[in-house]
């Protein structure tokens, strides 16, 4: 660790961390940018990577360690077209990144508080952290949930219908290609059941 440079190349380390992102200079081209919100050791953002060449994507986390060992797989891989951002989820998303620059958001497998004490810390069932996700989509763009607590997803639904500014979209398994997360991998193989969410800026 002593002798690795800080930051990684592919790590984003901003000159001002009360500023917001400029969404151009973060990649060399213009493709489209997807973020990975809370993208843990990187195995799903890694595979977006590999998968498609074409689009740019921005992995956010907390964790150090994890970050880290994100960077060490894109750089070992010789990915161009992923980044990592350092940050806790919440700052980062209302304070941060670039606004209207994402194509698709995912927000895959978070933790699901599971204790009735902990429940209003679920991003996902609160329309002030909607609303910010929202403000970093383009026109149209996406936001992709997953979650194995069906009481995490029926409270997320529920706050969902009440929110004039997503639409709720199908999401069959067909729909398009999309690896699955270390955290996912895990729980299938447990043989739990994964709950899905495709919600579209309206």
């Amino acid at each position: 660790m002593r002798n690795e440079p800080f930051p990684f190349p592919n790590e984003i380390y901003p000159d001002d961390w009360f500023e917001r992102l400029d969404a151009a200079s973060l990649f060399s081209d213009n493709n489209p940018i997807e973020l990975d919100i809370g993208c843990g050791d990187g195995s799903f953002l890694i595979r977006m990577g590999e998968q498609f060449p074409d689009r740019n994507f921005i992995g956010v986390e907390r964790l150090l360690g994890r970050v880290r060992k994100v960077s060490r797989k894109s750089v070992r891989t010789g990915l161009s077209n992923v980044r990592i951002l350092r940050i806790d989820t919440k700052f980062g998303v209302k304070r941060l990144l670039p606004l209207a620059g994402a194509s698709r958001i995912h927000f895959l497998c978070p933790d699901p508080w599971p204790k009735k004490k902990h429940a209003s810390r679920r991003q996902m069932c609160q329309l002030e952290f909607l609303r910010d996700l929202h403000s970093l989509l383009l026109p149209k763009g996406e936001l992709l949930f997953k979650t194995d607590s069906p009481e995490y997803f029926e409270e997320a639904l529920e706050v969902q219908t009440s929110c004039d500014f997503f639409s709720e979209e199908e999401w069959p398994e067909d729909a398009f290609p999309y690896p699955q997360t270390d955290f996912e991998e895990q729980w299938l193989a447990e043989g739990r059941t994964m709950h899905r969410m495709r919600l579209i800026k309206g």
